[in-house]
């Protein structure tokens, strides 16, 4: 192959062999094993592949063309829901997620009854879209009722598309208890796929969800496992069904999460299709394309300095459709803000415009076929997500997986592991734990305008048919079309919320903020510490910078440091300043003879806490008999450390800690 760029003879001569041989000169006697990192499922990743030609092209994208750009929807009034929706699709978008109030604790779209849907879906074209239904526990209600809207409108039913969003296990990721009980949503979903060809339209009314257990903090081969184990959860129960074997797999859709992993994406992408395979070939069914829906991460995203998350938000698009997703839901911005709006909507649906038409991702079929470092991640991450699958299965599916409590042991080790690398830094969050602005104005998010209540004629429960046979669904989609308001979209009573293992991984550090803020609130001061420099500017500069941005992770702003022209000149500075809290801030070198004299001389000036950036090697016990309590430097428990350093402040000034508890 001629290549279209030039370069020197030895750029593309040089082998394997002679590169580590340059690497072992660069690394001066340390181990190459320096080079090599892990995944969060512990998968070696190396610094060096070849190129693999051993691996065939995949056909991954199920269908040609570019992938469905889909926008969510919750907002609570129908009528403001509409405008989003119309909005969205003239501004790119050709596929909508109507999230309910059912499915969403505290927001989501409040239809009930055909009325509710006229203004819903007023001027779209259901015919040329296609439409996710996410309702929870309410998902029968809610196709029932779109199904009513499309024969009521005279829309060819054939001619819509429709995937239901529910998967009945994802209440067992939220709750993340043994006492979880899949049956009645079990039966929901049976009475879907019964129901789905009496219902005419083009229905996938099973989904296997991951983003709830990606969301509990269960690793890439975890959430492969499990919504593997959903879905063949979920064949199974097709096979109490009418619906034909051969169908099986069309009825089904299959969701992950896209994260800024961009390698981890795109593996994990590739690898779904694979292991989806096995399971059709072990199940004796036909190979079929299965649908694939990617929603970008909502456990990236922060609500300190959301703009970076525009930058998460492109990587995993970019990864999600350079894994053949069919359709990619990318969430705004400022969703952990607030409701998004327009502005946010808009860059969240551009995202995916620039990808697509300028640089036209969806043209190449499988484009990082043949790269050593993604091949080799798909095959560890199918090996590893196979082998959890399996253990699930060996279990006795994953319901008895759930009340046996293996899941749960499993997601809350990976979340135990997750949050020590995000409170030691070992897991940076760019714009929160790491490189955090003290100063960023708000963003822009929408009210939260609640919904006026109106009487409902309700359609009765004691006369609805059983769920499981189809019967209930069409009995639902009848009443709808009598005028009545559909029961599950009403009754709130075991509404899905945000369980404790759905935690967004900035929080921790977001918390701290807000203590801070109440901190400032209660005193009309921000919470500072001076930070204690030693020796010449050269000499402090750096860990200067490095420690005011840790504490500023905290909401804890500091006192410039300047160099002082004598130890007298420091201490006469830090008690100007006001602060109870100092940090000593110098090279190691100017530590070993002014470090221990200068916190004495803080302790002696009132400094109730003094810390030292730096590590301090052999002469920790010395260090802290001269008055240095504790050391902040790159791997320590940043988050442990921060949180005593609000403690310590707020008992300087006088206040309770209860007082600056944030309560949600």
């Amino acid at each position: 192959m001629t290549l279209s760029f030039t370069g020197p003879d030895s750029f593309y001569s040089v082998d394997e062999e002679t590169w580590w041989a340059s690497v072992d000169k660069a690394l001066k006697g340390m181990p190459r094993q320096k080079l090599f990192a892990s995944t969060d499922d512990d998968l070696e990743i190396a610094p060096l592949y070849a190129r693999r030609s051993d691996t065939p092209v995949r056909d991954l994208r199920s269908g040609a063309g570019n992938w469905t750009v889909t926008q969510r929807v919750d907002l609570p009034d129908p009528d403001k829901a509409n405008k989003q929706i119309l909005e969205d699709l003239e501004g790119g978008a050709d596929g909508i997620e109507l999230v309910l109030a059912r499915a969403n604790a505290g927001g989501g779209i409040r239809a009930s009854d055909l009325k509710d849907l006229d203004k819903l879906l007023g001027g779209v074209q259901l015919d040329l879209i296609r439409t996710r239904v996410n309702a929870g526990q309410g998902s029968c209600d809610a196709i029932a009722l779109l199904s009513a809207y499309i024969e009521k409108t005279g829309t060819d039913p054939a001619s819509v598309e429709i995937s239901s969003a529910f998967d009945p296990f994802t209440s067992g990721a939220r709750d993340l208890s043994a006492s979880f009980d899949a049956d009645a949503a079990l039966l929901q979903t049976a009475d879907l796929a019964n129901a789905a060809s009496k219902l005419e339209s083009r229905l996938r009314s099973l989904n296997s969800d991951g983003q709830a257990w990606h969301n509990a903090g269960a690793t890439p081969a975890q959430e492969l496992g499990l919504v593997l184990a959903s879905a063949t959860a979920q064949l199974r129960l097709l096979e109490q069904t009418t619906v034909p074997p051969e169908r099986w797999s069309d009825q089904m859709s299959l969701t992950l999460v896209a994260d800024a992993d961009q390698f981890g994406t795109i593996a994990k992408a590739r690898a779904i299709r694979a292991l989806w395979s096995c399971v059709l070939d072990g199940a004796g069914l036909p190979q079929t394309a299965v649908q694939l829906h990617m929603s970008s991460s909502y456990r990236m995203l922060t609500a300190r300095d959301p703009w970076v998350n525009l930058l998460r938000n492109t990587v995993a698009t970019f990864a999600a459709g350079i894994g053949g997703a069919d359709s990619v839901c990318v969430l705004p911005h400022t969703l952990a803000v607030g409701l998004p709006d327009g502005l946010a909507r808009r860059l969240a649906r551009n995202t995916q415009a620039i990808l697509l038409e300028e640089s036209n991702l969806a043209k190449v079929i499988d484009p990082a076929a043949g790269s050593g470092a993604i091949e080799d991640r798909t095959e560890k991450l199918c090996a590893a997500a196979w082998g959890f699958f399996q253990e699930i299965e060996a279990s006795g599916g994953l319901a008895e997986a759930l009340h046996q409590g293996l899941v749960q042991k499993r997601i809350a080790s990976s979340k135990s592991v997750l949050s020590r690398n995000v409170a030691r830094r070992k897991r940076p969050i760019t714009g929160v734990s790491e490189f955090p602005s003290l100063s960023e104005a708000p963003v822009p998010v929408l009210e939260d305008v609640s919904v006026h209540h109106c009487e409902k004629n309700v359609a009765s429960l004691s006369e609805l048919p059983e769920a499981g046979t189809g019967a209930r669904t069409l009995a639902l989609k009848a009443a709808a079309l009598a005028g009545l308001s559909l029961p599950g979209l009403l009754d709130q009573s075991d509404l899905e919320t945000s369980g404790p293992g759905e935690v967004r991984l900035a929080e921790p550090f977001e918390q701290l903020r807000l203590v801070a803020d109440r901190f400032e609130d209660k005193t009309s001061k921000a919470p500072v510490v001076f930070l204690a420099s030693l020796g010449a500017l050269a000499q402090f500069t750096a860990r200067a910078t490095w420690t005011a941005n840790a504490f500023a992770a905290g909401g804890i702003s500091t006192v410039a440091p300047a160099e002082y022209a004598s130890q007298d000149d420091m201490i006469a500075a830090f008690k100007d300043s006001g602060a109870s809290l100092a940090c000593l801030v110098s090279s190691d070198g100017i530590y070993e003879t002014e470090a221990g004299p200068a916190a004495m001389a803080l302790k002696g000036a009132g400094a109730n806490h003094v810390y030292l950036a730096g590590r301090p090697g052999e002469r920790e016990s010395e260090l802290k008999n001269a008055g240095v309590d504790a050391f902040l430097f790159a791997g320590c428990d940043l988050l442990e450390l921060l949180k005593d350093a609000h403690a310590r402040l707020a008992g300087a000034a006088g206040v309770e800690n209860s007082d600056l508890e944030v309560r949600s």
